[in-house]
């Protein structure tokens, strides 16, 4: 079975609490269209791979972020932040598998997990880009065959998805270099922080915040607020502030009977004209012609 959206309701984390699959056979396939909804930036347990089918998409994966085009595929790393958005006008479509490693690697003492899996699980690599050359072409091919086994289900359906993300997992093991270092030690104490300090303004989003506050989640300084934010999610607090306000705002508009005008001030633009300005940025129209349209 294939579902239409991945990225659903998260935890006052940002985890997301969507379950993919089952704890008999834990992974989940799903077929995207970004020109209708962007994935906002949230994190989970599981690996996930996606290839794009059609068009071209924007990426952010642990503060880098990545143009996908048409054909090419991205690897994302368990518990690394992530969203995706429209990278130009038209429809974009992508279809990705969300897993957990322990199908592929079963017992936590297996070599499977032990030689193969934990080197990518705790490397410093968050997102992987794979583009259409060399190892990196078999790699989206695994992905693709094993989405197909997914998505079409039928008997003997699972072995296939298995094999064939045993087949990526192997290709990456033997590929990349992995190593456990104080980069990667950084990286995850920056992105914890994060966590922290996103679960706070999701939180407390139509307060006006300032960025002591936000920092004051972390408990550290507005300086190393400013670099955890830019190197994990690869913008500044303030930005990813209006993008959520702006996120809240489009769900309002579209389930509820508020006055536009009083969604704005809830949602912290208390200037009807900034309001409009900054939803036609991120939506292509205003609020009210958003609320027409859904």
């Amino acid at each position: 079975m294939v579902f239409t959206k991945c990225a659903g309701w998260v935890d006052e984390n940002g985890l997301e609490l969507v379950s993919h699959g089952s704890e008999a056979f834990p992974a989940a396939c799903y077929n995207e269209n970004l020109q209708k909804l962007p994935v906002h930036w949230h994190w989970h347990e599981e690996l996930e791979v996606v290839i794009i089918s059609r068009g071209s998409a924007v990426f952010s994966v642990g503060g880098q972020q990545e143009i996908v085009n048409e054909g090419e595929g991205l690897f994302i790393n368990s518990g690394a932040v992530h969203g995706a958005w429209l990278n130009n006008c038209g429809e974009c479509r992508l279809h990705s598998i969300v897993f957990h490693p322990r199908l592929i690697y079963g017992c936590d003492n297996s070599i499977f997990k032990l030689k193969y899996l934990d080197p990518i699980l705790h490397s410093p690599i968050e997102g992987l880009h794979l583009g259409g050359e060399g190892w990196q072409s078999a790699a989206i091919t695994a992905i693709d065959r094993a989405w197909q086994s997914c998505s079409g289900g039928g008997f003997g359906s699972e072995f296939q998805v298995r094999a064939q993300l045993s087949e990526l997992a192997v290709l990456m093991a033997q590929n990349l270099n992995l190593e456990w270092d104080e980069k990667t030690e950084r990286k995850n104490r920056d992105s914890e922080r994060v966590k922290a300090m996103v679960s706070y303004i999701e939180k407390n989003y139509s307060e006006n915040l300032t960025l002591n506050m936000v920092a004051a989640a972390a408990a550290i300084s507005k300086s190393e607020c400013l670099r955890c934010f830019h190197d994990t999610l690869g913008i500044p607090p303030i930005q990813y502030l209006k993008s959520y306000r702006i996120k809240k705002a489009a769900q309002l508009i579209k389930t509820t009977d508020m006055k536009i005008g009083a969604i704005g001030e809830h949602c912290g633009f208390h200037d009807k004209s900034y309001f409009a300005i900054t939803f036609s940025r991120y939506y292509g129209c205003t609020p009210r012609e958003y609320r027409k349209q859904n």
